[in-house]
């Protein structure tokens, strides 16, 4: 098994895939590696690429901002994409892409043992909980796998693009603060 400083090795020389070769800097996630409320996106977008961390953008403000609706701190929980490298022009990432990141995943996941795992936007939700994940419909939905509840919301760049759905967006994250205070955490 690895440690957290093996994983995060494995993702800055990873070359798995074409993205290796476009990037700036791979992203691996961030946080709380003892927290139990792990962030899942699909991929780092243009500024992240370049800082080499997650939701730094204007996206990040964003998230910054439901995180600390339902007091929330950034710090104690762990934020994560499936892909590690910036997919050209904010494209949906390939299949083949999120094949090549999805053991960086799995041992992140793994190695931290959230209780709750939170999907941001669709590509995100249908890797994660279900293929056919419809986010407009589905999203604030609970499943339980082993002991691990997951839900989705809208990505907070769907946020930026489409202010209408920030109500959902709010909503969803107090039912991920009431589903974290039922649990205990």
């Amino acid at each position: 098994m690895y440690t957290w400083e093996e994983i995060e090795e494995h993702v800055n020389s990873c070359a798995a895939c074409p993205l290796c070769r476009t990037r700036k800097h791979p992203v691996m996630g961030r946080g709380d590696h003892k927290g139990k409320l792990m962030l899942v996106a699909e991929a780092p977008g243009g500024q992240e690429d370049l800082a080499g961390l997650p939701f730094v953008g204007p996206a990040g403000k964003v998230l910054d901002e439901l995180l600390a609706s339902v007091e929330i701190r950034r710090e104690d929980i762990y934020i994560t994409n499936i892909l590690k490298c910036h997919p050209p022009g904010n494209r949906d990432p390939l299949e083949q892409e999120k094949e090549a990141c999805m053991p960086y995943l799995k041992y992140e996941t793994y190695l931290m043992k959230p209780r709750i795992i939170v999907c941001l936007g669709r590509v995100a939700a249908q890797r994660l909980i279900d293929p056919g994940y419809r986010i407009t419909r589905q999203h604030g939905t609970w499943v339980e796998r082993k002991g691990c509840f997951m839900t989705a919301t809208y990505h907070p760049s769907a946020l930026l693009r489409d202010p209408s759905k920030m109500e959902d967006g709010k909503r969803d994250f107090q039912r991920i603060r009431e589903k974290l205070r039922e649990l205990g955490l």
